[in-house]
């Protein structure tokens, strides 16, 4: 079951806090075709000010981002949900210091952190919204 949030700009607190604590994180953006989803991949996701972000591992060359990037849209897999998404790309320097601040309180431990704070992944931060309709 797709929740389609409704009438929602932003995740509902409920949904942030979820988020935040959550590693399951799996994306989908739409094919080309802007109806059938893309095979989900596993990767992962922060929230800053109530609001969920993620980075590709392999930069602008990860097929997920492309399409991402192309398509705008799809869903996302976290909590044990499924959500229509938007993807929208993050510019902010500032936003992207927070978002790397929120990678190192979450990831830590990981010997994957440093890399997901180099200039590939952090090129690729996307703001992950959810979507009011279906496309």
């Amino acid at each position: 079951m797709i929740e389609e949030g409704k009438h929602q700009l932003n995740w509902s607190a409920s949904q942030a806090q979820q988020f935040r604590v959550a590693d399951d994180l799996r994306v989908s953006p739409f094919y080309e075709d802007g109806k059938t989803f893309g095979t989900p991949t596993w990767i992962w996701s922060v929230v800053v000010d109530g609001q969920l972000y993620i980075r590709a591992w392999h930069g602008q060359k990860s097929r997920w981002y492309r399409s991402a990037v192309t398509q705008g849209s799809g869903k996302i897999t976290i909590a044990g949900q499924n959500y229509l998404t938007t993807f929208k790309c993050v510019e902010n320097e500032t936003l992207n210091r927070q978002i790397d601040q929120a990678y190192q309180l979450k990831y830590g431990n990981s010997p994957y952190l440093l890399p997901m704070l180099a200039n590939g992944p952090r090129s690729t931060t996307m703001q992950v919204l959810p979507r009011s309709e279906r496309k």
